[in-house]
């Protein structure tokens, strides 16, 4: 076949199996209904993925190839919460997303009430730190993109708490201070404005004295 007409007929094929694709990230069923009318799915896909028009994830979840992508990039925070669930965005990644801290942090850090893991992939890392369910389900934000796909997200004073709570060592308010102000960096005109009452109900929920340090330090900032 002619080079032409070889590239107008991979153009067409791909058109078919990308359209039916709900978004730039998918899971293997999603993958599985866009090439239906093929007589060899499976054979299908390995082709994709040799090809680099689709890249596996993890097992069963894929996003699109850098060429075939209708945007930039994918959305990072999407996928945290699609690769290990039920999940929120959270601690350095969020910290940074609220620009409460002036790194730009790479690994998409998040919040799970299962085991704790890591995810080493080709479009980043993912880490997440595990809660009880009781904790896990106050603070959360539901974020919705341009094209109407959303994902969530721990809201300023979350992101801040689950920092706390997964850090050490704190024997008083000044050893807080400290970490907030120096080692994070926080701004305190931006702590100074956190809803104290919702750091007042993670420490009655969540018995920690880091937590119920905090909630004492917000009081003292409001």
């Amino acid at each position: 076949m002619h080079p032409v007409s070889r590239l107008i007929v991979d153009i067409m094929d791909i058109a078919k199996w990308v359209t039916r694709l709900p978004a730039t990230e998918f899971d293997y069923l999603a993958l599985m209904g866009a090439l239906q009318e093929y007589k060899r799915p499976r054979d299908k896909v390995s082709k994709l993925l040799r090809r680099g028009d689709i890249i596996r994830i993890k097992k069963g979840f894929y996003v699109l190839g850098p060429i075939l992508r209708k945007t930039p990039g994918v959305c990072r925070e999407i996928l945290g919460n699609q690769l290990y669930g039920p999940s929120y965005v959270s601690l350095e990644y969020a910290l940074s997303r609220h620009q409460l801290i002036p790194e730009r942090v790479e690994t998409v850090t998040s919040v799970t009430m299962h085991k704790s893991k890591l995810f080493a992939t080709a479009v980043g890392n993912f880490s997440y730190q595990q809660v009880k369910l009781g904790y896990y389900s106050l603070g959360i934000l539901s974020q919705t993109l341009d094209d109407g796909r959303g994902f969530l997200l721990a809201s300023p004073e979350k992101a801040i708490a689950d920092k706390v709570y997964f850090s050490r060592g704190f024997r008083d308010l000044d050893d807080l201070r400290v970490f907030l102000f120096a080692d994070l960096r926080i701004e305190q005109e931006d702590f100074r404005g956190m809803d104290v009452g919702f750091f007042q109900e993670l420490a009655a929920v969540e018995n920690r004295v880091s937590l119920k340090s905090l909630s004492e330090l917000a009081r003292e900032y409001s």
